[in-house]
This record gives structure tokens, sequence and C-alpha cells, in this order.
């Protein structure tokens, strides 16, 4: 794929996933990232299934190289010293004030790199009542509200992956790349400033908009009964995904999938408007219909009248799906002492041409030699 940031040379001191995200994405967009870790235990992330390579940071750390370094040593110091002035940017996702204690602060390094892109990534941000408490992933998507959209208050528990993680890390890399734009005209760098919470307040965006708009809460059912979304389980125990939206023709379509056109001369059924308010009875009269077929009748079916659907696949099912085999999903690649290496591809082409190559995580420390005089030439860079 076209290296859009081949030149774009990054320091990551980040841990767990805000700052390993943000530095990954501009990783997959060809930037030249070093991930700077303390020595023997290195990111908190590399040992959270044992060892020093769990999947949780396998899954961050893609297509960049590792050195550690302690900072608070003199010599250490000077060797991360040494990497600012060559970089581009620098991403840290560290409580406010540790940046400084660890002699990583904006101001010391915007000394030594007045060009440098300074990113700074926190829970609730750098000063306020709730500047130092701690955050993570579910604190932040509480805090924007966020979460009550996804709990079932018949069933109150947290599901689902780590989005407020990971969509600040998406934030910060919207940030950084904004700013390396202007620095082309100003020469000039910027501090970059993101925390979890403005990032999910951002992210959740639409609900605010009610509120304002109409003094709606919405909640966990507001969107789907809206949009006329359902999950329905088939003969086979699987599942399948229906998003009916608003045009008449998908009903239509699925009255003549199920062969039930009378099911919609129901007045409960019979408008959009019927269908939304009573969406509850409407999925108890299509799960007592979808269990009499199987998965693939349904998709077939659904598909021959044009019914917006998908198999609600797990994660085992993806990798064997024609459209994502179609598109190149899934690229693997070998790292020399650690093996076989698959994961999903950056989701972005350019000119047609698809990210097909990229370079496993690292071990910790991989890239000490690399890194001993300051940043290596070109020609030892990876493609990514």
């Amino acid at each position: 794929m076209a290296q859009v940031l081949k030149d774009v040379r990054v320091v990551e001191h980040g841990t767990f996933i805000t700052g390993p995200a943000a530095s990954m994405l501009l990783a997959d967009l060809g930037a030249d990232v070093v991930k700077v870790e303390l020595p023997e235990t290195g990111d908190p992330f590399r040992a959270f299934k044992g060892g020093l390579y769990s999947p949780h940071f396998q899954t961050y750390n893609r297509n960049k190289r590792s050195i550690t370094l302690n900072t608070k040593q003199a010599k250490d110091l000077e060797a991360f010293d040494e990497l600012i002035r060559g970089a581009d940017v620098y991403i840290q996702n560290f409580r406010p004030g540790v940046a400084e204690q660890i002699g990583a602060g904006e101001e010391r390094l915007r000394k030594l790199n007045p060009k440098l892109i300074y990113c700074a990534i926190s829970g609730f941000g750098p000063d306020g009542p709730y500047a130092q408490r701690p955050s993570y992933d579910t604190v932040a998507q509480a805090a924007s509200a966020f979460l009550g959209l996804l709990v079932n208050p018949d069933n109150p528990r947290v599901t689902g992956p780590a989005l407020a993680d990971s969509l600040t890390g998406f934030y910060a890399a919207y940030g950084i790349l904004g700013a390396l734009h202007e620095r082309h005209s100003t020469g000039v760098g910027r501090k970059v400033e993101v925390s979890m919470l403005e990032a999910m307040t951002h992210f959740n965006l639409d609900a605010f908009t009610h509120l304002f708009s109409a003094n709606e809460v919405m909640g966990p059912f507001s969107r789907p009964s809206v949009s006329q979304s359902y999950v329905l389980k088939c003969a086979d125990d699987k599942w399948i995904a229906l998003h009916m939206s608003s045009p008449p023709k998908f009903w239509q379509g699925l009255a003549t999938a199920m062969e039930r056109s009378d099911i919609f001369e129901d007045p409960r059924f019979a408008t959009r408007e019927g269908r939304i308010e009573n969406q509850e009875a409407l999925m108890h009269v299509l799960g007592g219909i979808f269990c009499g077929r199987t998965r693939a009748d349904w998709c077939a079916r659904l598909l021959a009248q044009d019914v917006p659907h998908s198999p609600m696949y797990t994660t085992a099912e993806v990798p064997n799906d024609p459209q994502a085999q179609h598109l190149q999903l899934f690229v693997e690649t070998q790292h020399p002492t650690m093996g076989n290496f698959r994961t999903v591809r950056s989701p972005v082409s350019f000119d047609g041409e698809r990210a097909l190559q990229v370079t496993a995580p690292p071990v910790l420390g991989e890239h000490n030699a690399v890194f001993k005089a300051g940043w290596p030439s070109t020609e030892e860079t990876p493609s990514s």
C-alpha cells in the first residue's frame, strides 16, 4: 500500500490501548513508529496473558519497533532526547503530570524540537476536578453516557469491546494528522490533547443532539427501535441480523421472504410508526417465524428480496466469509522468534491498493541495537 506517512517519525511512550492505538493507526499509514518501553517489563499489556507477547499487546502494536529506556536514568534520557530531536510526533497517555516526572513533558521536549507534534492522551483532561482520577474504558463509557446505551436494563452488565480506548486512539490520530498538515505551512509543532471523556462524549453525539434538540433522553433501545433493527435466532441455533430502516420495500421484501404477506395487515405493524411503537411484539412474531428455517436458508431468501441483513457471525466465522476473503481483510506475516502473526489489515486503500503488508508486533527491546545511535537510516526502516 502507498506509504502516505513514510517520512513521519513517531515516538510512542504508550501503554495499554489509547496511546498504542493512536500510533498504530499512523504506522498503518507508513509512519516509522518506535515504541519506548521500560526495561524488563515493557508495556503492561504485554503480560496480560502471561509472558510478554499477549494477544492484547499484539492487537495494538503491529508495524512498530520497540526499544527499552528508563528516562529517569541520565544515559537513557540522553538516548530518548536524541530520538525526540529527530521525531515528528511524540505520543504519551500518562496521567497528567507523569510525563514531566520522567523528563517527557511538553515544555522540555519543545525546547529539543520546536517542530514536534506533542500528543497527550488522558482520562479526563489535563486539569479540572477529575484530572487525577484513574480512567479506563468502562469509566469513560459511563461518564459520557454511552454505557447506558449498551447495557440491557433487564440484565445489567458491561458488554462488548473496549470502545472508549480504541476510539480515543482514533481521535488522537485524527488530531495529530491535522497538526502535521498545519506544520507544512507554519513549520511549528502543536500540542494535541484528547481525553477519553471528550472522545466518548463526541462519539455519543447523536444522543446529545436528541437531548438538546428534542429534550429526549435516549436509552439502549431508542435507536434500534427507530432503525427497526433485529437479531433473530434460526432453526440451526445460528443468528441473523436485520436492519429494516424506513423504505417500505424492505418490509415488502421481508414479507415475501417469510411467505407471510398477511403479517403487515395487523394494524400494529402496518405502518412505520406502528412498528416502532410495537417493536417488542413484532420481535416476538418474527422470532416465531425465523426459528423455522436455517440461517443459510434465510440468507438466501432475504438476499433474493434485497432485504438488508447479515449472518450474526462469531469472530471465528468472519475469515471464511466470501466478501471478507475477496477484500483480503486478513493478512499475516512471520516474526523471527514469535512465529506466525495474523491480523486484520488497515481498512483504508489508496488508489485501489490495499494494505496487505504488515510487520509483526515487536518483542520487548527488539530494536535496541538499531537505535543505539539515534534514528536509523531509511534503509533500516521496515515497510509496514
